[in-house]
């Protein structure tokens, strides 16, 4: 019995083909940066709004990812006080500071910054006022698909033009990559599930980098599981770097 694919499996597998032939060297070089911060006492700043905040919560806290990580979380620029909300302020110019102030953000740190379209005035000067500490920049954006765009911001540059390390998501314009003949508009984003496909392939990648330069990482385990771990001595040797422990 012959097996039919499904479009959506389809699509996904085409674009995360398409990153790994074409981003992983980009990866490997991020990750090799955010290595080096980490083993120099530094964390890893994770930023995202709107939907990208997803991303943020893939990365913190995480079974089996890094325990040197800083979410930077503004409920302004989530959907769950209001969705129509968040869009308005992340394209509100002089907001990423105030949010940026209320985290400790130090030089040896490293910023990634997750954004689809990188053309909203809040991704694009998180990434300004990372520079401007001193911090190396890691993008995941759609850039070639974005590049383009009328930028939602005074410079007139896209997220991407502020990187150390652009990771291009090779997510088409829109997001969503399924046609349906009784539609007008395509369904089925694709971001969310191949930025997470990327973010685990980075970890990987810091994971093996600090281990190639001699340093065993230290990764939560999952709660769920019946190996222990003592979560309480983690938060306790991290909070102070972490606000959200």
């Amino acid at each position: 019995m012959n097996q039919l694919s499904h479009p959506v499996f389809t699509e996904l597998f085409k674009i995360i083909k398409q990153v790994e032939d074409t981003q992983t060297e980009n990866i490997i070089n991020a990750a090799k940066l955010t290595a080096t911060s980490l083993l120099n006492n530094g964390f890893l700043q994770v930023f995202g709004s709107g939907h990208s905040h997803m991303m943020v919560e893939e990365m913190f806290f995480r079974a089996g990812g890094l325990t040197q990580i800083n979410a930077i979380f503004d409920a302004d620029l989530m959907l769950h006080i209001s969705a129509s909300g968040s869009t308005k302020m992340e394209r509100l110019e002089g907001f990423a500071s105030l949010v940026m102030d209320r985290y400790e953000i130090n030089r040896n740190d490293i910023m990634l910054i997750i954004s689809n379209s990188g053309r909203n005035a809040v991704p694009i000067e998180a990434a300004i006022y990372a520079k401007e500490k001193g911090l190396k920049v890691i993008v995941l954006t759609s850039w070639k698909s974005y590049k383009d765009t009328n930028i939602r911001h005074s410079s007139k540059k896209h997220l991407a033009n502020y990187a150390d390390i652009v990771i291009d998501t090779c997510i088409p314009e829109g997001d969503a990559i399924i046609c349906m003949q009784e539609l007008p508009e395509k369904i089925c984003p694709a971001s969310t599930i191949v930025n997470a496909a990327i973010l685990q392939s980075f970890v990987y990648e810091v994971v093996k980098e600090t281990i190639n330069q001699g340093a065993q990482p230290q990764i939560f385990i999952s709660a769920n599981v019946d190996q222990k771990q003592d979560m309480t001595q983690i938060i306790t040797e991290l909070k102070n770097r972490v606000k959200h422990y």
